[in-house]
Formats: C-alpha cells, sequence, structure tokens
C-alpha cells in the first residue's frame, strides 16, 4: 500500500460506502454519466471508472496483452439483471484482476477482492524464523515496525517489516550513533507491503550527501489512456542531520516488496554506497485512488505512474543488483542465505575497497 497527500480520497469513497446510493455519477476528469444501481450499471460504472482513471493500460496491454475493449466484452456477457451482489462481485474482482496489479482492488461490506500475483506467484525467498534468529532477543525497536542489532563481525542489520509508521528522527539518530562502528549496514525489507512515501523518504535522506534524482511520476489529466501530465522529478534530498550513513549499505528485497517498499528500493538503488541484493521486488509503482460504484463499493485503482531515473516503468519492480535465491541447505542448516551473503559482500568490501 502506498499513500501521500491523496490519502484523503481514499477516506472519502469509503465513507461514501455507508450511504449505499442508488445512482453514481462523477465529472472528475471526463466521467459526467449517471450509471443505474442495477448490475449492469455497476458493471459499466467499474469499466468505465477504470477505463478513464487507470494509468497502466498501455503498459499492461504491451506485457500481458490486455486489451481493455476485449475485456468488456468479455464479462459483459456474464452480467444479468437477476444475478446476485456475490455474483457480481466475483465477475467484478475477476474483470479488474486481468490486469494483475496489487493497487487495484474492489471492496464491499462482505469481501475485498484483491490480486496477489505479483508475489505469490514467486519464490518467497524469505522465513520470518529466520529473521527472528538473527535479530535475536536483545534487539532494539525502532518505531512501529523497526528493529536493529549488531551481529557478531560488526555489521549492523536492520529490519524494516512496514512503511506504514515513519521512524523518528530521534530514534535515527540513537540507530546510527549505536552502529556508528560498524563496517556496514544491512537493512532487510522483504516482504513490506509499503505504507507512507515520506516514511521511506525519511530513511533513505540518510544514506545520500547529495541530492539526487532517483525517478519520475505523472499523472492522470485527461480520460484516454495515454492522457498524462508532464513528468516530475523525484528527488531525495540528504536529511538536515549530520549522522547520514555513507558506509555499504546492502538492501535486502524479495518479491514481496511492493509498493511504499518498491519505491525505497527504486531510490536507494539509485544511491551511491547502496547495493540490492535478493529477487526482483513486487512492484506497484502507481499511486492508488478511490471511487465508488453505485451501489456503494469502492474500488481502488492506480491512477498515477512511476519511473526509475532511467524513465523506465516500476510497476513489474526493480532489479537487484545481485540476484539470490534463499538455498534449502542453508535453511536447513538455520542460516538465511540472503543475510549471509550480504556479510560476506560487505566484508570483502572492507579487504578489497
Amino acid at each position: 500500500m502506498k499513500s501521500r497527500i491523496i490519502h484523503m480520497a481514499c477516506v472519502v469513497a469509503a465513507l461514501g460506502m455507508m450511504l449505499l446510493p442508488s445512482a453514481c455519477s462523477s465529472t472528475e476528469e471526463g466521467l459526467d454519466r449517471e450509471y443505474s444501481n442495477t448490475p449492469r450499471g455497476n458493471f459499466m460504472a467499474l469499466w468505465e471508472i477504470m477505463d478513464e482513471r487507470y494509468c497502466y493500460f498501455d503498459l499492461k496491454k504491451e506485457v500481458l496483452g490486455v486489451d481493455w475493449n476485449e475485456v468488456k466484452l468479455r464479462y459483459s456477457a456474464s452480467i444479468s439483471g437477476d444475478m446476485s451482489n456475490r455474483s457480481l462481485f466475483e465477475v467484478l474482482c475477476k474483470m479488474i484482476g486481468e490486469l494483475r496489479d496489487g493497487h487495484v482492488n474492489l471492496s464491499s461490506a462482505y469481501d475485498f477482492g484483491r490480486n496477489w500475483s505479483w508475489k505469490t506467484d514467486y519464490p518467497a525467498n524469505y522465513s520470518k524464523d529466520l529473521q527472528d534468529k538473527y535479530l535475536g532477543l536483545d534487539y532494539v525497536i525502532c518505531g512501529n515496525s523497526s528493529s536493529y542489532r549488531i551481529l557478531d563481525d560488526n555489521i549492523g542489520y536492520m529490519v524494516v517489516k512496514s512503511f506504514e509508521s515513519s521512524i523518528s528522527n530521534g530514534s535515527l539518530n540513537a540507530m546510527f550513533n549505536h552502529m556508528a562502528l560498524c563496517n556496514g549496514l544491512i537493512i532487510d525489507i522483504r516482504n513490506n507491503g509499503g505504507g507512507n512515501q515520506n516514511a521511506g523518504d525519511r530513511l533513505a535522506s540518510r544514506f545520500t550527501e547529495e541530492s539526487v534524482t532517483w525517478g519520475y511520476s505523472c499523472y492522470k489529466n485527461g480520460p484516454g489512456h495515454n492522457d498524462f501530465s508532464k513528468l516530475h522529478a523525484n528527488v531525495i534530498e540528504p536529511a538536515w542531520t549530520n549522522l547520514r550513513w555513507i558506509k555499504p549499505v546492502v538492501l535486502l528485497v524479495n518479491r514481496g516488496c511492493y509498493s511504499t517498499a518498491n519505491d525505497f528500493a527504486v531510490c536507494m538503488k539509485s544511491l551511491a554506497n547502496v547495493t540490492l541484493m535478493g529477487d526482483t521486488t513486487g512492484g506497484g509503482g502507481g499511486l492508488p485512488m478511490s471511487s465508488e460504484l453505485p451501489n456503494g463499493w469502492v474500488v481502488r485503482f492506480s491512477s498515477s505512474p512511476s519511473y526509475d531515473a532511467d524513465i523506465n516503468h516500476v510497476e513489474f519492480g526493480v532489479a537487484p543488483d545481485i540476484r539470490l535465491d534463499m538455498k534449502e541447505s542453508d535453511m536447513a542448516a538455520g542460516l538465511d542465505t540472503y543475510i549471509e551473503e550480504a556479510r560476506r559482500y560487505i566484508n570483502d568490501m572492507i579487504v578489497n575497497p
């Protein structure tokens, strides 16, 4: 999940679920039609909201072969006036599931339609039990979803489970003071599903001493599939404090890194002292927004595409600098392949700078 300023739009849409209107109308971005609260009306509302506001149709057609007009014809045949709400919900979820986008969801009072193929179709490359073993029992808690310790070879190890909340500047200062004599730092964001962009930016700002353009974004400004604004540069600025980390950093990533965690990986990859290690991230480059159907169901969709510094789409993830898979032999021996390789990499850098 990724949120910035437009998070309020999602709240407004969610509150609208309680109103259960008999019809839905909108003048945003060309949607000036009214839809009846019938199976056909809700189907058309969903298809046209997506058609005019979703930002990745060309990319999904190129990579996945998804033709949104063909999808409409195919799923329209399943819509009937006497179908139940649950049957309608199932058809609509399957329709938007064609886009294989974790930011595209349909929510009702009784279910939440989702697509998790971005991570479930790939090796997990993660063991919480092993991660907990490396953290031990004497780790330091740093914010609501982060913790760290110093490993026995004098390498710092930090786990960031989520970006739902920011780590305070005071907590980051305390961490870098604690690790001041370490040879390097491993940051483990495997299975981090995202959160607030500001939380990722605050952490990333500790690893650069200059402004770095790490990517670009734009937004839909019309109903056409190619109606977008000009590109806006995404820049990471160095933290205001002198407590910044310029020693080697290895960022551990897997397919479970999504949305804001995906952006964080893109940002960190652009920094000179950071090496990404592991599997390609799960993606989720689009900034999500929400809208409402006539029956009160809420659809969330990717509305603003993101790119890396070379203007490549990051919707399908970012590749690591060093590709890894967890080894069964390591796991059987109680070792995490990712963490062990990161330790070797940092120690080699110390010996052979």
